[in-house]
């Protein structure tokens, strides 16, 4: 058994793998004579492999051979892709991720499923032609008499541990006493010009026909994307043209101006090239932190020199600023990721619902490229996957109940993501039978979450569905129906200092919105005065500064609606709200934020100015507090309160009052 440490070092290797597996297998599902796609498959089964091999995994490797000979079956065009194969491939792609993870499934397991793989793609598929796309050499009949294998390794292959001595012998096992191995030197620099710890020759290698195509490509398995590789076979069945070919390519000025033209490629993909490493969470936050704890150091600092008034103490300060927020900016774009990080998963999960469920139905996704902290990423996956499951289980029609309703035989699922202000907005959206209102308050009365005569606007009543236990199922299925899952949304969410919303109209659809900060960390915030108190609000949800009218000056309401820049605006007095003491500024402000698609107004006395702002968690005594997403300290060692708007205006009730408004 290989210790943790190694483990995690193979899982690490083998994630993009996994992930590109999947992917190309979903994808082949919808077109299955891609060729490109089945090339994928293989070459991430082959990958897989080969890297198990090496790491220990022998049980994973020996399934995967029988795995991959399915798809060589493929690509040779004796099978072709059919429903069948991508069902059994998903579950030896969930047979491989167990065995990744350290789980030990029954070895029955590898057996019915070799033996399911090999039925799939048993007998002649001529029609599987079109799927398969090799070099045209080697799709042409007759049987091999050579191979012919030139290749040139990158530069640094020995000072990265390679030995080029033991792949020759590899190639010469594999080809017998009949290989020819030739060197060839028409890259080597002038002496001068030599570095003794780079490789600068080639090889052409000469193998007898015998030798297997896959045994020769498997010497270069780990070393094949960096490198300058071609093998090609010389056939019997035309002899003029073998011995042209023969020719031609011992040719070295011949061999040598495609080895040239390989390199030049190769020398312009280098010259862009980015080198990418992975490093652990744990040394991120730990990096984050730090930068953190720079940043309120660095404001600390300023602070103090403005007040000493040194002029070269100030040059050293702006200095210091300039590479703190340079940091801040390459630490949080390391943190953050991209949401088509998860989306794999959602796609596998979209084809397993559709078949457990018999419902036809698109699943598209929109906005993959749209980026949040990683914290929130890694925690969104089961929220999301409980919200599709939902909307394809509760959501969507069957299709003679779709035909009849004059709608699409086949439903649609859309999973978005884009930005908003200072949040990231990703919705599920299907255009189902819809929520029925009514139905819900109902069902939440017989439950006794309500009472009868309660008051409930829409978007109150559709919240119901977020509570503990409850459910408008008519049945339990194994998908849902037991009251679990969209409470494990709203605490999940929450606890990433987010908000779930659901819109709905009968009959055509339902929508449900996850709003959530860009990040938990660092952010950009304006920082506000109210009395004797000081706030933040994202810098990225404000659209606006105006002077506060004279009408607003007047009233001592918490909300009021003025006419500002010809629109009607939701104001909301913030010392009202906060109930801040202190005086009131001569010149006070308004400050208009996005939230919810909408613009409000926050009133304050002065703005203080744009600061960079380092996330701290509230204690649990103050959690409670949901208006505030956190609190900063301040470079005069004062603490400020970060402000949700978002929170801020549900707790008055304007999120509602909008949407009315704008509908």
């Amino acid at each position: 058994m290989i210790d943790a440490e190694t483990q995690e070092i193979f899982r690490q290797e083998t994630e993009a793998l996994i992930e590109s597996l999947q992917d190309a297998l979903l994808a082949l599902n919808k077109t299955p004579d891609d060729a490109e796609l089945v090339t994928q498959v293989f070459r991430d089964l082959h990958t897989l492999k080969g890297t198990g091999a090496m790491f220990g995994y022998a049980r994973l490797a020996e399934f995967i051979h029988d795995f991959e000979a399915a798809f060589e079956a493929v690509r040779s065009g004796n099978a072709t892709v059919t429903p069948d194969l991508i069902a059994v491939s998903l579950k030896a792609y969930d047979l491989i991720v167990a065995l990744l993870e350290g789980e030990e499934p029954p070895v029955e397991r590898d057996a019915e499923l070799k033996s399911a793989l090999a039925a799939v793609t048993a007998g002649d598929a001529p029609a599987a032609a079109s799927i398969d796309a090799p070099e045209p050499d080697v799709a042409e009949d007759g049987e091999v008499e050579a191979w012919i294998l030139t290749f040139k390794l990158p530069p640094d292959f020995m000072e990265i541990g390679g030995n080029p001595i033991a792949m020759l012998d590899e190639l010469i096992e594999i080809g017998g006493a009949d290989t020819k191995v030739r060197v060839l030197t028409d890259g080597l620099p002038a002496l001068a010009d030599l570095n003794p710890a780079e490789m600068h020759t080639g090889w052409e290698v000469i193998l007898p026909g015998g030798a297997s195509e896959s045994d020769i490509m498997d010497v270069f398995m780990f070393h094949e994307d960096q490198m300058e590789l071609s093998l090609k076979p010389v056939r019997k069945e035309k002899p003029a043209v073998q011995q042209d070919l023969r020719e031609e390519e011992l040719q070295p000025g011949a061999q040598q101006q495609e080895a040239e033209k390989k390199a030049a490629a190769s020398d312009r993909k280098g010259g862009t090239a980015k080198v990418q490493m992975r490093v652990s969470a744990e040394r991120l936050d730990d990096i984050m932190d730090r930068v953190g704890e720079l940043v309120i150091a660095e404001a600390r600092l300023t602070d103090l020199a403005s007040k000493l008034g040194n002029s070269d103490l100030m040059e050293v300060v702006e200095n210091i600023q300039r590479l703190a927020l340079g940091l801040r900016d390459t630490t949080m774009a390391i943190r953050l990721t991209p949401v088509s990080s998860i989306t794999g998963r959602f796609q596998r999960l979209a084809h397993d619902l559709a078949g457990k469920t018999g419902k036809d139905f698109d699943f598209v996704i929109e906005g993959e490229e749209t980026e949040l902290d990683k914290t929130v990423i890694e925690k969104l996956s089961d929220p999301l996957v409980h919200i599709l499951r939902n909307a394809v289980d509760h959501g969507l029609e069957d299709s003679d109940t779709r035909i009849a309703a004059g709608k699409p035989a086949r439903g649609t699922v859309t999973l978005s993501a884009r930005y908003s202000g200072a949040d990231v907005l990703i919705s599920v959206k299907d255009d189902g039978k819809g929520l029925d209102p009514d139905f819900i308050r109902g069902r939440a009365i017989d439950r006794g979450l309500i009472g009868e005569d309660a008051v409930l606007s829409r978007s109150e009543i559709f919240a119901l569905l977020m509570e503990p236990g409850f459910s408008t199922a008519e049945q339990i299925t194994d998908l849902s129906g037991r009251g679990v899952g969209t409470d494990v949304v709203k605490s999940t969410v929450e606890g990433l200092r987010g908000s779930v919303e659901i819109e709905s109209e009968l009959g055509a659809g339902s929508t449900f919105t996850l709003r959530l900060p860009l990040t938990l960390a660092i952010i950009e915030g304006l920082l506000l005065q109210v009395g004797d108190e000081r706030f933040t609000v994202p810098l990225a949800a404000v659209g606006g500064i105006v002077e506060q009218p004279e009408e607003l000056k007047k009233g001592s309401e918490p909300t009021t609606v003025i006419e500002l820049r010809e629109e009607l605006i939701s104001i909301l007095r913030l010392r009202e709200i906060f109930e801040c003491d202190g005086p009131t500024n001569e010149h006070p402000k308004v400050v208009l934020v996005e939230t919810g698609g909408t613009q409000v107004g926050l009133a304050v006395d002065r703005i203080i100015g744009s600061y960079q702002t380092v996330i701290k968690q509230l204690s649990p005594m103050h959690s409670r507090l949901n208006v505030f997403s956190g609190a900063t300290i301040l470079g005069d060692g004062d603490v400020a309160l970060i402000v949700d708007v978002a929170q801020l205006v549900r707790s008055q009730g304007l999120d509602n009052q909008n949407k009315e408004q704008a509908a």
